[in-house]
């Protein structure tokens, strides 16, 4: 479709000619039958984020992981369950950088009679966040990836596809939410960004977080709030000021060193019923960039309302690092294809692992036991230990050069695992927001520095049950699941450039005995490659 923003017109990919997409609405444990036809002139998938996809893994739709991209012209239909699930799910494109315009909201509502656990609002709104660029992104990523070197800023911050009149010629592009005075609102919050993490705030306004990746959470009432790409948060808002119009701000958390990012926020209404059309704005005051304790007393204080199946004995343990590597300058025109850091070539890992896709999804290749498209040795620790955070300077020849493959880790169906998850400083420490397919995970634990178990503090009485963490900058997280969904999950970094960089692994989960423990058989359309 045609969009016009930022001074100029240009297409883009959308579904059903909206952007955001679609919203998809259901109850907790509907059947939700999606048909996708791609009309568009470049290879399309769509993952359902956050969907646990319990015996659908054919349906979770990372291309070259669970299937072959939806070429031009074919299509393809997701069916799956929202089995004990509801909250604020999204949809988005799983293929190249397609996710920049490709996604929409999935909000499933609790079963009829079920009420939520605090008052109930007088109005719901979502608020889809992502970044604006003013050119294809599929070609984005394959000049990113050809220069050797990091993306250019995003064009602009979007809140519901709007950048807000601090961008050129976006004076009346803004998003509004009309309130009426006293009454409360549940804001349903979406990270859809591409590359950016990103604060959140209302001026003079407290928001209750009160779910987390659709999971209830006890409430934690925050000023600011800070969401990587791939997280969700629901929060009440209270209408309790002065008849007014207050901004609602969305502007950039970068952690990361020596990075270029867009710092320019992007500014909606929270438009009081009675204000003047004109009367003056409520500023919203956004935290310095780079503050990363709201970032951490917000992910500290995240609590679950009620804890389900927390595996307290472990059957495996896990270790990975994740970060940023520089590989040897090996390219014609090193200064037009080697443009990271020390005229290197920049990648990203797992366990010093850069994954890379197969030609045939791995689902498939599983499935149909056939060799030669990945193998099952992902180290489950790293193959060298060092001081993570402070170590390893990637400069040759002190070389921390990654592996690269497709390689997975094979759980048994049932396995308690605990997952240690270690940010680097071999580029730079950087918070990283980490997302598990087919499942969520338990955060019993996170901190900063090297992961030390002797003092690794965890919460295993009520720990927020989330798909999406956001291992903090020079820090670990330990998450906790059961591998009880069989079948081919990928687990990745949510900042696109790192998972194009390789910032991405693997589980293969094995079956378990009978009907409901065994990965049924592929669908009949399932896409070819």
């Amino acid at each position: 479709m045609k969009v016009t923003k930022l001074c100029h017109t240009r297409d883009i990919v959308t579904v059903n000619g909206l952007y955001p997409g679609p919203v998809v609405y259901a109850q907790e444990d509907d059947r939700v039958i999606i048909k996708v036809i791609n009309e568009a002139q470049t290879n399309v998938t769509i993952h359902w984020h956050g969907v646990r996809q319990r015996l659908s893994c054919w349906s979770d739709g990372p291309s070259y992981i669970t299937q072959c991209p939806i070429q031009p012209g074919q299509s393809f239909t997701y069916e799956f369950t929202m089995y004990q699930q509801k909250g604020t799910f999204f949809w988005h494109a799983h293929v190249s950088w397609l996710r920049g315009t490709v996604y929409g909201a999935i909000v499933v509502y609790p079963k009829t009679g079920v009420p939520y656990p605090f008052p109930y609002p007088y109005e719901e709104h979502t608020l889809i966040f992502g970044e604006y660029w003013d050119m294809d992104v599929v070609k984005l990523e394959k000049a990113v990836l050809a220069s050797g070197g990091g993306p250019p800023p995003a064009d602009a911050f979007i809140i519901n596809g709007h950048p807000g009149p601090l961008y050129n010629c976006s004076a009346n592009d803004f998003y509004q939410i009309s309130v009426v005075p006293g009454k409360t609102y549940l804001l349903r919050l979406i990270n859809a960004a591409l590359n950016m993490e990103q604060f959140f705030s209302i001026s003079n306004h407290k928001m209750t977080i009160v779910e987390a990746d659709a999971e209830y959470t006890k409430p934690q009432i925050v000023d600011h709030i800070m969401l990587g790409p791939g997280q969700t948060y629901n929060v009440l808002v209270k209408a309790d000021q002065p008849i007014a119009k207050y901004e609602m701000a969305l502007g950039p958390y970068m952690s990361a060193q020596n990075t270029t990012f867009q710092n320019i926020s992007s500014i909606g209404y929270f438009h009081y019923s009675g204000a003047a059309i004109n009367s003056l704005t409520q500023q919203a005051l956004l935290p310095q960039f780079n503050n990363n304790q709201i970032v951490s007393s917000n992910l500290n204080g995240l609590r679950s309302l009620n804890v389900t199946n927390l595996p307290l004995e472990i059957d495996t343990n896990l270790f990975f690092t994740i970060g940023l590597n520089v590989q040897k300058c090996n390219r014609q025109n090193p200064n037009k294809t080697c443009q990271g850091a020390n005229g290197g070539i920049f990648a990203a890992s797992m366990n010093n692992v850069s994954f890379v896709k197969p030609t045939i999804s791995l689902l498939q290749a599983y499935y149909n036991m056939i060799n030669g498209l990945y193998t099952s040795d992902f180290p489950g620790v790293p193959l060298k230990i060092y001081d993570f955070i402070n170590g390893a300077p990637n400069n040759i020849p002190n070389n921390t050069n990654s592996l690269i493959g497709t390689k997975v880790h094979v759980l048994e169906y049932g396995s308690k695992i605990q997952l240690i998850l270690q940010d680097t400083g071999t580029v730079s420490t950087e918070n990283h927001p980490i997302h598990l397919h087919g499942f969520s995970f338990h955060l019993v634990g996170s901190g900063s520095g090297n992961y030390n178990p002797a003092t690794a503090q965890l919460n295993l009485v009520d720990p927020p049950y989330i798909n999406t963490i956001g291992v903090p900058v020079g820090g670990w997280a330990a998450i906790r699941f059961i591998a009880d969904n069989p079948g081919v999950w990928f687990m990745h970094c949510h900042l696109e450039v790192h998972m194009s960089w390789g910032l991405a692994m693997a589980f293969i989960v094995k079956n378990g005995v009978g009907p409901f423990e065994t990965l049924p058989h592929p669908p009949a359309d399932l896409p070819r490659c």
